[in-house]
């Protein structure tokens, strides 16, 4: 049988296409697998993020609301007293050795009026010095009283957390939300747990009061 030069040629052509198209690229394959990997991986991302349950809650007010801070503010002011009258004492014994000193330095030989002088500025160094251990010392005790009141409120928040099947609690009295998703107010829940029933903060006069753990007040 016979054929045409032109057929046979159109014949080698078609067979040629066949064969590539049997042979795909792997480049091209490996990318479709990627994309669908990516297309997977993005699906359960947002599945997985859309199933959490998030809350916030404004801890500040909640540790304001607590009956123990009422009286840790009460220990810590009397705490502050007691230093700021220590230091009145010593301010007044120098003002004192001061003015005293005023009034006779025309009349103190030199060996007396250095030494007169070295124990203004002895007395003046104490004053300095203790007035930095007791801040020092008043940190620590605002450390002391408010540590047992956030441990209490955060053994009440995780229960809440778990009662009502919440994934994360985020404390929204610090830091900055540009945007965020929808969330619950647990503190009404938290409250409940605690027993209080008002959000009411105590006033206070005089004195720092406590203040939050590692110094903010």
């Amino acid at each position: 049988m016979k054929y045409s030069k032109r057929w046979v040629i159109k014949r080698k052509r078609v067979i040629k296409t066949r064969k590539n198209n049997t042979n795909p690229n792997p480049e091209k394959m490996n990318t479709k697998i990627k994309l669908t990997f990516v297309a997977i991986a993005a699906t359960v991302f947002v599945n997985f993020a859309s199933a959490q349950k998030i809350g916030h809650i404004r801890l500040d007010s909640l540790i304001s609301a607590m009956p123990e801070s009422k009286d840790a503010r009460a220990k810590g002011t009397e705490y502050y007293t007691k230093l700021e009258e220590q230091v009145k004492v010593m301010s007044g014994e120098l003002q004192s050795k001061y003015e005293e000193y005023q009034k006779q330095a025309g009349t103190m030989s030199d060996l007396i009026k250095q030494t007169k002088e070295k124990e203004l500025q002895d007395l003046q160094k104490r004053i300095q010095d203790f007035q930095q251990q007791a801040q020092s010392d008043l940190q620590k005790k605002n450390d002391e009283l408010s540590k047992p009141i956030y441990e209490k409120a955060n053994k009440a928040i995780a229960a809440v957390a778990k009662e009502n099947g919440y994934k994360y609690i985020l404390d929204s009295s610090v830091g900055t939300v540009l945007y965020s998703e929808p969330s619950d107010d647990v503190i009404t829940l938290v409250m409940k747990k605690l027993g209080i029933t008002s959000l009411n903060v105590p006033k206070t006069t005089g004195g720092p009061g406590m203040v939050t753990p590692g110094g903010k007040k």
